[in-house]
């Protein structure tokens, strides 16, 4: 495993359209750990493959429950709404609140290829939703109704 570099600002893969990953091989497998050690090692809750410069559908989150590794997810459901104080690796030091659905479900498929289908509330909904939108070049800048100081993000955390 190694950390690999996070993608940062305004660098122009962060706006790419990932490609669907029609292949799951060790490459892959390799790329799926490198990217929850990044993770880790950045204290984030989820990283996108765009965000360490591969332009393929697949995902990384860690929402306090254990890793989760999704290849090509797509929400196939959300309901209700929520307010959230959101960052952003790709971003550092920079926090607003966005609406997101206070529910999500995901389709995506592990590391060996098993569909999986994840459900999410809270933080989890949130991951999912901010991650995916990696995958289709949207950032969670696009998504910020105001913006907010960092103590008022880590207050949100507690």
């Amino acid at each position: 495993m190694a950390i690999r570099i996070i993608r940062k600002d305004e660098d122009e893969v962060l706006r790419k359209k990932c490609k669907e990953i029609d292949k799951i091989d060790d490459k892959l497998r390799v790329l799926l750990d490198d990217m929850a050690e990044t993770m880790y090692d950045a204290n984030g809750v989820g990283l996108a493959a765009p965000q360490v410069g591969i332009i393929k559908r697949a995902v990384v989150i860690d929402a306090g429950s254990g890793l989760l590794e999704l290849i090509n997810p797509k929400v196939i459901s959300e309901s209700g709404e929520q307010s959230y104080i959101e960052g952003c690796l790709s971003y550092p030091g920079i926090y607003g609140e966005t609406k997101r659905p206070a529910k999500v479900v995901v389709e995506a498929l592990d590391r060996n290829g098993k569909k999986q289908v994840i459900e999410g509330e809270q933080l989890l909904a949130v991951a999912l939703c901010h991650e995916i939108d990696h995958l289709d070049g949207i950032i969670f800048k696009d998504k910020v109704i105001k913006y907010v100081e960092r103590e008022e993000a880590e207050e949100d955390e507690e």
